[in-house]
């Protein structure tokens, strides 16, 4: 069961403190988390209280004792420094093993992971962080106004300097400045638009 759960929710270790997936549904979240000794969900879909998946998904990780963080990042939307801080958080205070996961695990799944190396390890990672925008296995097939996240750990890494992550985000961090980065490089589909302030 466990194997077939994994691949149906497109669940990969990405480090052995950070794991991926799409949105697990039908009915097996206890058990597919539980396989895999998951003790933090970072849901990149954000709070979703109108929606069956998300109350559910609350009560089966505070049951279990599983920590949850909802993080509203969007595929197509350039992040707020605010959305961002909040994902650093998450990294800084989840317990570990944590699942990072989006609707598909395709895309956020994809950023998420990627600024996970660069979180972890700095600059030097960048190419471990690249290589989870992969399309096997991680199904990354970036739609239009999608191609940003790709590029977004190689604007960090350049904005970042000798500084951490978290430092780079939570000091410097721009979304328009990122967008104008972007338009330099010929990449002005590469998103949709910039996400609205909260």
């Amino acid at each position: 069961m466990s194997a077939l759960l994994d691949r149906l929710y497109n669940m990969h270790w990405v480090t052995p403190e950070l794991a991926r997936s799409a949105q697990p549904y039908l009915g097996f979240q206890g058990h597919f988390l539980a396989s895999h000794g998951i003790r933090s969900v970072i849901n990149l879909r954000g709070a979703n209280p109108l929606h069956r998946w998300w109350p559910l998904e609350r009560s089966i990780s505070k049951s279990m004792g599983i920590a949850h963080f909802d993080v509203r990042l969007s595929s197509r939307l350039v992040p707020t420094r605010a959305t961002l801080v909040e994902l650093i958080e998450a990294f800084e205070t989840a317990p570990r093993p944590m699942l990072v996961k989006c609707s598909g695990g395709q895309d956020r799944t994809s950023l998420a992971s990627a600024l996970f190396f660069l979180f972890s390890e700095g600059p030097a990672a960048l190419a471990k962080g690249q290589a989870q925008f992969a399309f096997w296995p991680f199904l990354h097939r970036p739609k239009k106004g999608q191609k940003w996240l790709k590029h977004f750990p190689v604007f960090a890494v350049e904005g970042m300097g000798t500084r951490s992550l978290g430092a780079w985000i939570r000091e410097s961090y721009d979304p328009s400045v990122f967008a104008q980065w972007l338009k330099a490089r010929g990449e002005i589909g590469a998103y949709k638009a910039l996400q609205a302030p909260d």
